[in-house]
């Protein structure tokens, strides 16, 4: 079956002050914060993500919202997209480990060089398929 990316399953959004912007979002907007880590926090949007995160000044970088496309095998789908002429910024990796899954993810950038990546929650009893 060919890759086809269409579930998002996080959007981050670079700010300036994120304990403010955690308490605004939670307090001001009524969203249910998931989490909070240090220059990070998480919201619930209905099943989608929102990512709350600090920018770093980084020449030549346009700081935008990166959209993060859910995928269930993220080798397979690097590999396919690689193959397709996308130029990843490195190897998927594993970001974090949650309660119940493993968070990997592998970015790479549009045309504009807009950041994207994929992301892939790989349950504890199981791992990601390596080359």
């Amino acid at each position: 079956m060919e890759l086809s990316l269409s579930t998002i399953g996080q959007i981050a959004i670079t700010v300036s002050e994120v304990d403010q912007a955690i308490a605004f979002y939670r307090d001001k907007l009524g969203m249910k914060l998931l989490f909070q880590i240090p220059n990070m926090g998480f919201f619930d949007c209905g099943g989608i993500r929102l990512m709350l995160t600090d920018f770093e000044e980084t020449p030549g970088e346009i700081h935008s919202s990166i959209l993060y496309f859910k995928v269930a095998d993220i080798q397979q789908a690097q590999q396919e997209l690689a193959g397709r002429g996308v130029t990843f910024e490195g190897e998927p990796a594993m970001i974090a480990r949650m309660p119940d899954h493993d968070l990997w993810m592998a970015f790479f950038r549009d045309l504009d060089r807009n950041l994207l990546a994929l992301m892939s929650e790989v349950p504890h009893s199981g791992a990601p398929v390596t080359g």
